[in-house]
């Protein structure tokens, strides 16, 4: 974990701050995410309202879709998965974040409620998109292993001509094994609500999250994970 330290003592220059450090660092991995979604969409755009997500194509009479009632309260953010096309997670202040399929919006396919305040921020890995990244005014990030909704449900599959028998056996016991979504961490290191995630554009196990006292934290995947996802 490298801590940043905390920028500055008065609430404008901490506002100003924060502000730099999201548009400097952070904030041109979320640009590119959107301008990446956008590029398959031909001018896409999203709206919150309220509780309601709305999605309406330049050119089409009306709305694409519309998520009614998406969460309790005020929604507060979303992103959409790198790597499956219709998938999409929103988050808000009923402290609930929500997976949702597009072409259903009836019910969320999934559902985490690991946070006690408002979530603010939700951000999938761009690379291995069972990765979740959630960052809430609790003071606390969540790391989250959302497997069984990923583009890889099973693991890193490889072709048959790569394997020798004994391994073949390996990946067939491999792929018997349930499928488990969980909890990987949780980041308690901020004093005050945290506000921002986002994952790296170059490294895709590094992290960072930015608290409201101008702290700027950031982890790795655990080692351990990380492997588990490779091999």
């Amino acid at each position: 974990m490298i801590d940043s330290g905390i920028f500055a003592p008065s609430q404008s220059r901490l506002k100003a701050n924060c502000l730099l450090v999201l548009d400097s660092i952070i904030a041109r991995h979320t640009t590119e995410a959107h301008t990446h979604f956008m590029a398959k969409n031909t001018a896409f755009a999203l709206h919150l309202l309220n509780r309601f997500v709305s999605a309406i194509m330049m050119g089409y009479p009306s709305q694409i879709y519309c998520i009614e009632n998406a969460h309790g309260q005020l929604v507060r953010d979303l992103d959409f998965n790198p790597n499956r096309q219709y998938y999409l997670s929103s988050c808000g202040d009923d402290c609930k974040v929500k997976f949702w399929d597009v072409r259903n919006v009836q019910e969320p396919v999934k559902t985490l409620e690991e946070h006690s305040h408002w979530v603010w921020s939700v951000r999938y890995n761009h690379s291995h998109d069972q990765l979740v990244l959630t960052a809430s005014s609790d003071s606390r990030l969540i790391l989250s292993n959302m497997v069984s909704i990923s583009s890889e449900p099973f693991g890193h599959l490889v072709d048959d001509e790569e394997l020798s028998e004994g391994e073949d056996n390996h990946q067939e016991d491999k792929s018997k094994e349930p499928l488990k979504d969980s909890v990987v961490s949780t980041y308690e290191e901020h004093e005050d609500s945290v506000y921002a995630a986002e994952w790296s554009s170059a490294d895709p196990w590094l992290f960072a999250s930015l608290s409201y006292d101008g702290r700027l934290v950031i982890n790795r995947v655990p080692r351990a994970l990380k492997y588990h996802i490779l091999l």
